[in-house]
Parts: C-alpha cells; sequence; structure tokens
C-alpha cells in the first residue's frame, strides 16, 4: 500500500508505503494462504511519516499485490517465489460497505 500526495496538476508524490503478504497475516510463523471469494481483515503498517497536504492537494492510496523490485516479487500462487516462473494475475478487492469498512488512519496534527 502506498500513501501519494496528489497536487492540482496531477503530479503524484510518493510520501510512504508498506507491505504485508497476506499469507503471513497472522504471522510470520503461521503462514495461512487466503480463498477466493472470501473477504479478509488485512492491516498494513504505512510506518510513521509527516506531510503537510497543501491547499487542493488530494491524498491517494494505491494498492498493489506487489511492488517489486522494491520487495520481494509476489507471483501470487501461494508458493514459494523465490524459485517459481508462472506468474498468476491477483484481483484485489478494497471493501468499503457497512459490512465490510476500510479505513486508513491518519492522524491531523494542528
Amino acid at each position: 500500500m502506498k500513501l501519494v500526495d496528489v497536487a492540482p496538476d496531477g503530479r503524484a508524490f510518493n510520501i510512504e508505503d508498506g507491505i504485508l503478504r497476506a499469507r503471513y497475516r497472522h504471522g510470520v510463523e503461521k503462514p495461512v494462504l487466503m480463498n477466493p471469494g472470501e473477504v479478509y481483515e488485512l492491516k498494513v503498517d504505512v510506518h510513521a511519516t509527516s506531510q503537510y497536504f497543501a491547499p487542493g492537494h488530494r491524498i491517494r492510496i494505491e494498492v498493489s499485490s506487489s511492488s517489486f523490485p522494491r520487495y520481494e516479487r509476489n507471483l501470487n500462487t501461494g508458493g514459494r517465489n523465490y524459485d517459481e516462473t508462472v506468474p498468476v494475475v491477483a484481483e484485489n478487492t478494497v471493501h468499503h460497505s457497512a459490512r465490510h469498512p476500510s479505513y486508513i488512519l491518519l492522524p491531523v496534527v494542528p
């Protein structure tokens, strides 16, 4: 997940990013694969930062299943990423309903 500052002219500035390999959402000691069609709560730590958003700027969140080469590649197979060669296209859905709310915690400093 990436936190981005978008200027009124469309230029985008990366502020901070974080990553979570979903199979380790319960900890690195206990890998658990996800099932297609099920909804999961994922908490991605984008780390502490401080940013001034000027008037007219927008806050954008980018969600992806990979950020290679910044982070280790993810072929979305559930297998061992280091020796696989055939990737699978991932479909990511961010839910934002009353039943499955999503949020981003961005504290405001006066």
